[in-house]
């Protein structure tokens, strides 16, 4: 029997390249060579915000496929990919032609406080992109006890790092094609059989759904995941891709 590929899972790097190339040298020496060079990698999403070097993050995943060939990677969109990719045009489009502007009508009454964006492009904007380039009112996140940085999604350093000022519409045009298919292209699914976990009655095999919050149970599993699969961006907010509160409950079967 072959051995088990090993499996990496990473989660928010949102934008700090420093930690993101400390962690993948740490990984690099802590892993036995052929462990590594042969590792599922899953990159659990939320790349951009908050640190200040978002382009390069960016970068450094794009270029991981060739650096460890025979490595595999999976790059899962979290919430704040799927703003930014909503933004600048990489949002894949809803699965039913219908536009992205009647993603607005769940949360109108948020708009002013929020100050979603209201520049070019809005008028067929997915409102998760209107509230990450927006400038909220607000200057003070009581919930992280911190300043807000620009909107509510934290999106000032992801524009600067592509020298634009928060919320311009120039951010379109400044960031690269390959970065725009980059986002274009995250899953927000990932389903692994056979993986091999490490329990007190010894191994066993499972099924590994990474999801970049996670899954509720509350909600029917089957629909989660034909939003997932489908990636159905008519869904106003992905609740299995927004704040871990609204997944605490996994479902029961998720936990065998």
């Amino acid at each position: 029997m072959a051995p088990p590929r090993t499996v990496i899972c990473v989660g928010d790097v949102h934008g700090y390249i420093s930690k993101l190339e400390s962690l993948w040298a740490n990984l690099q020496s802590a892993l036995p060579a052929d462990a590594f060079a042969a590792a599922l990698v899953i990159f659990l999403g939320d790349y951009n915000d908050r640190g200040p070097d978002t382009r390069r993050v960016l970068d450094f995943l794009l270029a991981l496929p060739a650096r460890h060939p025979a490595q595999r990677h999976v790059f899962l969109c979290g919430n704040h990919d799927l703003a930014f990719a909503a933004f600048v045009g990489a949002l894949p489009p809803p699965p039913d032609g219908s536009p992205f502007a009647a993603t607005w009508d769940q949360y109108i009454d948020n708009e002013a406080h929020e100050g979603w964006f209201r520049g070019p492009g809005h008028e067929d904007m997915h409102v998760q992109g209107r509230r990450w380039g927006g400038v909220i009112k607000e200057r003070w996140n009581p919930k992280k006890g911190l300043p807000y940085k620009g909107s509510i999604y934290d999106a000032q350093p992801t524009f600067e790092s592509y020298g634009v000022a928060h919320g311009s519409p120039d951010l379109m045009k400044a960031v690269p094609e390959e970065h725009k298919k980059f986002l274009h292209d995250l899953v927000w699914v990932h389903e692994e059989e056979d993986v091999r976990i490490d329990t007190d009655g010894g191994q066993i095999l499972c099924k590994l759904i990474a999801v970049h919050a996670g899954l509720e149970k509350s909600l029917d599993l089957n629909e989660q995941l034909r939003v997932l699969r489908t990636r159905d961006t008519r869904v106003p907010k992905v609740q299995m891709l927004s704040g871990r509160q609204d997944v605490w409950n996994i479902p029961q079967m998720q936990t065998r």
